[in-house]
């Protein structure tokens, strides 16, 4: 087994996991017409990471409310519960598609900057997508996500990275949902390119694991 070596030249044991005071409570937040329970892959990486069910929060939510009048003010009460519950001073977030849309919001407009310290956005309609003008006749979430709509101006306005918040978003070229591709990184975050996955493979991708896990870290 390889060892890494210092600077001295003795081999040291590879890094284990990193000790829970080190670590944010991980928030997951899933996209449109989905429930908690599409984290459970992602989940048990995180735990096989030495991550402990205490550490690990999956919120749900009803998609059909406004991101901005209704969502991302629940998201906020959600995030002080959770930072009460483990003493935690900030949470890391990983938002799937539309969650991203909530969860930027809250940061943004809903004075979370302070409360989270890296957030993750696995194919976030970042900067709409055209393929939600199927639905936006019905849909809230929809037209939230349509290209110039109020909830895409107000999180394009100004710096769409603000804070001390430490940013990563991961996209497909292959994304079927999220049109166009470029629509989902974000000026002054780190931006990774994953490959040929269609928009819901984010959740079970290992590649696209290892990289959320290493960003949080």
């Amino acid at each position: 087994m390889l060892g890494l070596t210092g600077p001295a030249g003795a081999a040291q044991a590879a890094p284990g996991p990193t000790p829970a005071a080190d670590r944010n409570p991980v928030i997951f937040v899933h996209g449109y017409n989905a429930d908690p329970g599409v984290w459970g892959g992602l989940r048990a990486d995180f735990t096989a990471a030495g991550y402990t069910d205490a550490e690990l929060f999956s919120w749900g939510y009803d998609t059909a409310l406004s991101v901005n009048e209704t969502l991302s003010g629940r998201f906020a009460a959600y995030v002080d519960e959770v930072r009460t519950r483990t003493g935690a001073g900030q949470v890391d977030i990983v938002a799937h598609s539309f969650g991203s849309l909530v969860t930027r919001w809250y940061i943004k407009h809903g004075g979370g900057a302070g409360a989270v310290d890296d957030w993750v956005s696995l194919a976030g309609p970042n900067h709409g997508t055209s393929t939600a003008w199927a639905c936006a006749l019905w849909s809230q979430a929809c037209r939230d996500m349509t290209p110039g709509s109020y909830v895409q101006d107000g999180l394009a306005e100004g710096d769409e990275t603000p804070g001390a918040v430490s940013y990563a978003t991961f996209w497909s070229n292959c994304d079927e949902v999220i049109n166009p591709d470029s629509s989902v990184p974000l000026t002054g975050a780190t931006n990774v390119a994953s490959g040929c996955l269609a928009h819901n493979d984010f959740l079970g991708d290992d590649a696209v694991s290892a990289g959320v896990r290493d960003f949080v870290r």
